[in-house]
């Protein structure tokens, strides 16, 4: 019976840090999205400003699979 208390005790203190497990990766998300925001936002403040620009984007690949290459015509 002793042991029915312990493990009942032991359960409840499982569940709790469970809980707690669950609420504090809420919160790692809801930072990490705020970061995110943030990050956002300071790059386009540098854009605006003049501090940096905007990063290279590679076109997109065309439909022709061949592209000449210049002087192997």
């Amino acid at each position: 019976m002793a042991e029915d208390g312990v493990n009942d005790r032991l359960e409840v203190e499982l569940q709790a840090l469970r809980a707690e497990l669950a609420e504090l990766r809420n919160e790692q998300r809801e930072m990490a999205r705020a970061i995110e925001q943030m990050v956002t936002t300071f790059r386009s403040l540098a854009v605006h400003l003049g501090i940096a620009s905007e990063p290279y984007k590679k076109p997109a690949k065309s439909s022709q699979t061949k592209r000449e290459i210049p002087g192997f015509a």
